[in-house]
């Protein structure tokens, strides 16, 4: 067993991936602001393309004070171009929006027919 649990052990490091460079990537910019109304902004750039920012606001929903956040951030992929997204996260939710997100595909025809005959019939009767 302990012969067993060695020659594992040895495969783990002889086929293990070898470390990405350990080159330090440098803070090009860093702002950060929290004020004691419970707003806050913050943004960051880092020299190998990698940036964000973020504004978040108390806005009155109802009778609460909810959080409203607005920013985006942008970095470079793996094939060399560069992924950017913005959003929005208040009280409907995180909305994010992008190039590089997928889209539903459109509503085919016999749906949206269906869809709009149930919409005009009268309702059913259960017996």
């Amino acid at each position: 067993m302990k012969s067993f649990v060695l020659i594992v052990l040895f495969a783990a490091v002889a086929f293990a991936a070898p470390q990405g460079s350990t080159e330090p990537i440098p803070i090009l910019r860093q702002d950060s602001q929290v004020n004691a109304d419970g707003s806050y902004q913050y943004a960051f750039e880092t020299g190998n393309g990698i940036s964000a920012d973020e504004k978040g606001d108390l806005k009155k929903v109802g009778d609460v004070d909810a959080l409203e956040v607005s920013g985006q951030f942008q970095y470079p992929s793996e094939d060399g171009s560069n992924i950017q997204l913005t959003y929005i996260a208040n009280e409907n939710g995180f909305q994010p929006q992008g190039a590089h997100l997928p889209t539903a595909p459109p509503v085919p025809e016999a749906i949206q027919r269906a869809l709009a005959y149930l919409a005009t019939a009268p309702p059913q009767q259960n017996a």
